[in-house]
């Protein structure tokens, strides 16, 4: 940065760069463009942070975020309350939901087990999805984890975790997306495409 530059400007880039998929340089962009446009970018921007800050909360029930709760998801009565879906993160959720193909509820773990990174399982949310899935309520879990060695091995982990708990643990269909063409995709995705076939 230059030295003209002062530090609340330092700051700002400083912080902008901390965010996923922002470097110094993207950065640096990021916070010219919001000076750039104060009335329209930066200040709205700055009261949306000091909104979000104030008033989201993690869902004691799943571990969403929302301004409420329980989260609007878990309040929903209109929501199939026997069928769990598991996601890493709230941004798996949130995917989940764009999709609009589940009406269940779900469970945000906060992460993968992952033994590189001492990620173990007291750091995730699991003790809680036990529960959860111990109550009664639940007849199905559905583990919706990334296809990664890490994915899996919480995966499987969970399905031993559950497996006393009296529901089906299943996991999400791996393959060939819709509009794949086979000789775009890697061997691993073909692979699993062809164990996890089905009738025409």
């Amino acid at each position: 940065m230059a030295a003209s530059a002062g530090p609340e400007i330092e700051r700002l880039i400083s912080l902008l760069s901390k965010l996923p998929g922002l470097g110094p340089r993207s950065a640096r962009r990021a916070a010219l463009a919001l000076l750039k446009r104060r009335e329209q970018l930066l200040n709205p921007l700055a009261d949306a942070l000091a909104e979000a800050a104030a008033r989201v909360r993690t869902c004691q029930v799943c571990g969403a975020l929302d301004t409420q709760d329980p989260c609007a998801i878990c309040s929903d009565h209109h929501r199939d309350a026997a069928l769990i879906c598991v996601v890493e993160e709230v941004g798996a959720l949130w995917a989940m939901e764009r999709a609009s193909a589940f009406r269940g509820r779900y469970h945000v773990l906060g992460g993968l087990l992952s033994a590189l990174d001492g990620v173990g399982p007291d750091a995730l949310r699991v003790s809680s999805l036990v529960a959860r899935a111990s109550a009664g309520e639940i007849s199905e879990v559905i583990l919706a984890l990334p296809a990664t060695v890490d994915g899996q091995t919480t995966a499987h982990y969970l399905a031993d975790r559950l497996a006393d708990a009296g529901v089906s643990v299943t996991m999400l269909a791996r393959g060939v997306p819709v509009g794949g063409e086979l000789d775009w995709l890697d061997d691993g995705t073909i692979a699993q495409a062809m164990r996890a076939r089905r009738p025409a």
